[in-house]
C-alpha cells in the first residue's frame, strides 16, 4: 500500500471508529501468518502482550497459516490504529483484516 492511500485509509478508519464507538472500547484485531513462522507469530503476540489482550490462535485446514484473533480494549482509535502500523512495519508476511 503507498504512503497516501495507507493515510487515507487510515484516515476513514479513525473517522469511523470515533463515530461506532465510545472510548475506551474493546477492538478485536485479526491477522493470519504462515504456520511455519513462529517468530513472527511471537512478535505479533508481544506487540499486544501487557495490554490485558486475550489472543486465541487457530491452523487452517491444511496447517499452512495460523489465523490471530486478538480482542482488546484500548483507550481511542489512535492507539488501533498504531498498533496496526506497529504490526506492519515490525512483521514481514503479516496480512491484517
Amino acid at each position: 500500500m503507498s504512503d497516501k492511500s495507507s493515510d487515507e485509509f487510515y484516515t476513514k478508519l479513525r473517522k469511523r471508529l470515533k463515530k461506532t464507538s465510545d472510548w475506551p472500547a474493546p477492538y478485536l484485531y485479526k491477522f493470519i501468518v504462515p504456520s511455519s513462522d513462529q517468530k513472527n507469530l511471537d512478535q505479533l503476540i508481544a506487540i499486544f502482550d501487557n495490554l490485558g489482550a486475550v489472543i486465541s490462535t487457530k491452523k487452517s485446514s491444511k496447517g499452512k497459516y495460523t489465523s490471530v484473533s486478538i480482542n482488546v480494549t484500548l483507550k481511542s482509535p489512535d492507539i488501533v490504529i498504531e498498533k496496526y502500523k506497529q504490526v506492519g512495519e515490525e512483521i514481514q508476511n503479516v496480512i491484517s483484516l
